[in-house]
């Protein structure tokens, strides 16, 4: 009876001291308490023993986050003009780097709780002082012009990429989601009315010189048609075209020779 509840015992054990990575999920075992750095880490499938000191399990969830800031964070642009964003974003572990992920953040903890920590302690500050840098190197005219805000979210996107990318992480999408002030887009539109009219001024201005032109051309037209094709007009035209030294055949008027 003894040696029944030993083995139980034993067996009990080493049940507790095995985890199972779960499915969807890629395991890092720490061993060593990573005392060795990154070669004290290895990814792990299946069941895995953490029975040693030191040893502990990390289950990394390989499926897409969807993430979001949860309040509007405050931005200004190189005018100083002040707007505000709230962005949205989906990522991922890239499976082969989910020990970078891991030895990089373990002081984040473990469990479920482990992405949602590295949400709010790593990715978002660091997308927050990306989008203010950015920020900064546009100014408000710049933001709010046809497909402004669309360049600053493609670059802030772009730096956001990277960012992720040397952490172990891919970004599949991100939305900056800029809101400026009911005043700061009233005085835009104010703005963009006046170039547009401006615009519109300077074309009919062009096509009424264009116009004079023609008018012109039409009078210049008339005239010439009024006056009629006269002998002295044939005559000049003549002298023009002739070089005085061509010899000419048949009877010439005296009035047509050039003096050389």
């Amino acid at each position: 009876m003894k040696k029944i509840t030993v083995l139980l015992l034993v067996v009990a054990t080493l049940s507790v001291a095995c985890q199972r990575v779960e499915p969807n999920y890629v395991g890092v075992l720490m061993e060593n308490y990573g005392k060795d750095g990154k070669q004290d880490f290895t990814l792990q499938k299946g069941r895995v023993s953490t029975i040693a000191l030191g040893t502990e399990l990390y289950q990394v969830p390989l499926w897409e986050q969807r993430a979001g800031f949860e309040s509007a964070i405050s931005l200004k642009a190189s005018d100083n003009t002040e707007f505000s964003s709230k962005p949205v974003y989906t990522f991922k572990v890239i499976e082969k780097r989910a020990i970078d992920v891991v030895f990089d953040n373990k002081q984040l903890g473990n469990g479920d709780s482990f992405i949602k920590a590295l949400q709010d302690n790593i990715l978002e500050p660091k997308i927050y002082d990306i989008m203010r840098e950015e920020s900064r190197k546009n100014s408000t005219d710049d933001l709010m012009a046809n497909g402004g805000s669309l360049r600053f979210e493609q670059k802030v996107q772009e730096l956001v990429n990277q960012e992720f990318e040397s952490r172990g992480l891919q970004l599949n999408s991100f939305s900056a989601q800029l809101n400026f002030s009911a005043k700061v887009t009233a005085k835009i539109d104010n703005r963009n009315e006046v170039n547009t009219n401006i615009t519109v001024l300077d074309q009919k201005i062009a096509e009424q010189r264009k116009q004079n032109e023609l008018e012109e051309l039409i009078k210049q037209q008339n005239i010439i048609k009024s006056q009629g094709i006269t002998p002295a007009l044939l005559q000049q035209a003549f002298i023009e075209k002739w070089d005085g030294k061509t010899p000419l055949y048949g009877n010439m008027p005296i009035t047509l020779l050039k003096k050389e």
